[in-house]
């Protein structure tokens, strides 16, 4: 009878471990994300989230996790990623002024505005990478990024 009782036992703890685990791992958040003081309002703000080291700089948008398209209201937008599961993350902005999806340069520098996650300047020696624009959600949470503009 003791050696049934013991064996009941270790199931029901493997049992709820397992159930606790599931649990953890079914927890999702939302990231809001803010931009304001844009140049103006014309066109889309392009908002796009990456979860892995080596994915910024990613100027064709190829390597993102996820992406949506804010409208501008009073020179300002935002929007909310749900479903997120708990890790790092970094956010790569576009103030797509002509709606086409992608940064429009001059001769070498963006024309259009740009922002990342954790970055108040960018130059050439202070390039965005995931390292240094990431951040982790662990709980719901709210950024607002600086738009540059070059």
């Amino acid at each position: 009878m003791k050696r049934i009782i013991g064996t009941l036992s270790i199931v029901a703890m493997v049992f709820i471990m397992l159930s606790v685990k599931s649990i953890e791992a079914a927890t999702t958040y939302t990231f809001t994300v803010k931009v304001h003081e844009l140049q103006n309002s014309n066109g889309v703000v392009q908002f796009t989230l990456y979860n892995k080291d080596g994915t910024i700089p990613d100027e064709e948008f190829k390597n993102y996790y996820k992406q949506k398209i804010g409208k501008i209201e009073g020179k300002a937008s935002t929007i909310t990623f749900y479903n997120l599961p708990k890790g790092k993350y970094a956010v790569n902005i576009l103030h797509d002024e002509n709606s086409n999806g992608k940064i429009d340069k001059g001769w070498v520098l963006p024309i259009e505005g740009i922002g990342f996650s954790n970055f108040t300047s960018i130059g050439f020696t202070n390039r965005p990478n995931f390292k240094k624009a990431s951040f982790y959600v662990g709980s719901n949470t709210t950024k607002t990024i600086k738009i540059i503009y070059m």
